[in-house]
């Protein structure tokens, strides 16, 4: 097994801004919401949702589509980042566009003084130095039956492995783009260190299930 190396917590600067704004995210994005849809069933009318390191915002704008009446509070550290979130949102509609809020946010700081029906999280936990930061948000923003997901890749087993996945998965892509996802797998937590952090945060109940040869999804009821 190949050891943990973090990279910055934030992923911030304007060209890998730029770069992600220019990937093609939208197959996965969209699968990302449609099993949360698919937990949600029936889906209540109105509710509310928290999108934790919710990046270009690519996903709340998707969840807000298909979940009308909901209300979508997305939260990054990331000044450009939301940024660009902000020039994504205001592409969409203006009823849509009122139900979407960004704010600001670096965790475990946040100014959130309400509970969340939906709490969702996409590639953030192999950011933090400290992954207790995102269960303990969790813990504080979730109410009795909030249901959660949360995505995110986990460490390859070897170097091997890991060059495999980069190029098949970004061998394509710009450079900056190939090494963000290099570095993105070496500083992700395992399966097995995933479960461990559960447990001491007391959400061992949660199911972690492999998803893909690089994703691991953690979900369940609060």
């Amino acid at each position: 097994m190949i050891e943990r190396q973090p990279e910055p917590e934030l992923m911030d600067s304007l060209a890998q801004v730029d770069a992600y704004a220019s990937a093609d995210f939208v197959a996965s994005d969209q699968a990302f919401v449609e099993r949360l849809l698919a937990r949600l069933q029936p889906l209540p009318d109105s509710g509310a949702l928290l999108d934790l390191g919710c990046g270009p915002a690519s996903i709340s704008i998707h969840a807000a589509r298909l979940m009308p009446g909901w209300e979508i509070t997305a939260l990054d550290a990331g000044p450009n980042m939301l940024a660009q979130a902000r020039r994504n949102l205001a592409q969409a509609p203006a009823a849509l566009r009122a139900r979407v809020h960004l704010q600001q946010a670096h965790l475990p700081a946040h100014a959130l003084t309400r509970r969340f029906a939906v709490i969702i999280s996409n590639s953030l936990l192999h950011h933090l130095p400290d992954p207790a930061v995102l269960w303990q948000s969790v813990r504080e923003l979730a109410d009795a039956g909030t249901m959660l997901q949360i995505m995110d890749l986990f460490r390859p087993h070897s170097a091997q492995q890991l060059e495999q996945l980069v190029a098949t998965y970004a061998g394509d892509a710009p450079d900056l783009l190939q090494q963000d996802f290099r570095n993105s797998l070496r500083a992700a937590y395992t399966v097995a260190e995933i479960r461990e952090q559960l447990l001491a945060a007391g959400l061992g109940h949660l199911q972690v299930a492999t998803i893909s040869d690089r994703h691991v999804e953690i979900s369940g009821r609060r």
